[in-house]
């Protein structure tokens, strides 16, 4: 599944393509790929034509464009104003895109051939660029676009997030992360640390391949018991955290197949950087000793087992 990276590489590649743009035709291909809208493949269609988008957002692995009320002309009226819709900033809803497993969002000219695995196309209409088909592909149907409700941040009541994502935590690039109250929640946990980092209501935004490539960096085995961390060496791993998701976004994000690409089709290439993750049977980079693969959560977990000591 993509993970921080490969999810604000899309949303970084959609924003100067979509922010600003009207959407003037919506076709759906496969209505499972609604499955998280609530509401009738009709509705989606019906709800999204000819509302302006705004900046894509993201939180964690979560991507979302807020959706800017269609403007109308009240009876016996000629000004054109915005639908009263009881929220703030006159925004209501947003379009949410859950990449699963195996979804991408493309950029294509509305002339271009579609890809056989096509599920949802939007035709826009963007001031600067023109006309641009944004196709929402997926081999194993996993992923989905909806249209949700945006709903006030629990922490921070003047940033609107879609009802979907709220209970999912910040993750640590968001500026506002809060490293003490995350460090704090962490040591009341008692569970393994790489267990912690997977549970998106705790931190955001890091799944398998960043969980055991900071790990490593931080010299902590997958099983540490969250309660037995020190502080010092929790405040260490965050750090490896945010290193290694600054690293890949840098690279474009991980990429094994063509599963995950950007905006434009090129796949990332952090997987060339990687130090534990896939890399079982090949030394170690820093102690040259083998790394190892075990069975985590139907997954696997590697590690370094002379750098990355088992808890007693």
């Amino acid at each position: 599944m993509p993970e921080l990276p490969e999810v604000e590489v899309v949303r970084s590649g959609l924003e100067p393509a979509v922010t600003g743009a009207t959407v003037t035709r919506v076709e759906v291909l496969d209505f499972r790929s609604l499955r998280r809208h609530d509401g009738p493949e009709e509705d989606f269609v019906d709800r999204l034509t000819g509302v302006r988008l705004l900046k894509p957002e993201r939180r964690g692995k979560f991507l979302w464009i807020p959706v800017e009320p269609r403007r109308f002309v009240p009876s016996g009226g000629s000004a054109a104003t915005h639908p009263p819709n009881g929220t703030n900033r006159g925004v209501a809803e947003a379009l949410v895109v859950h990449l699963g497993m195996t979804g991408q969002v493309l950029l294509r000219d509305p002339d271009a051939v579609r890809d056989r695995l096509t599920r949802i196309v939007l035709d826009v209409d963007q001031p600067s660029h023109g006309a641009v088909r944004v196709d929402f592909v997926d081999q194993r149907i996993f992923g989905s676009m909806a249209l949700d409700a945006l709903v006030e941040a629990v922490d921070h009541p003047a940033q609107l997030i879609p009802g979907q994502v709220a209970h999912i935590a910040r993750d640590p690039v968001d500026p506002l992360f809060d490293d003490d109250l995350f460090l704090r929640a962490l040591a009341k946990r008692d569970t393994g640390i790489k267990r912690a980092l997977l549970d998106q209501t705790l931190v955001s935004g890091i799944g398998n391949i960043y969980a055991d490539e900071a790990l490593w960096a931080a010299r902590i085995h997958y099983a540490q018991p969250t309660r037995a961390l020190s502080r010092p060496r929790a405040k260490t791993l965050l750090a490896e955290v945010r290193l290694v998701l600054g690293r890949a976004l840098a690279e474009g994000g991980t990429s094994f197949d063509s599963s995950y690409v950007n905006v434009n089709g090129a796949s990332g290439y952090f997987s060339h950087s990687l130090n534990a993750y896939g890399q079982h049977g090949k030394p170690c980079p820093r102690c040259g000793r083998p790394i190892v693969r075990d069975n985590f959560m139907n997954r696997g977990s590697h590690f370094c087992p002379f750098c990355q000591r088992a808890p007693r």
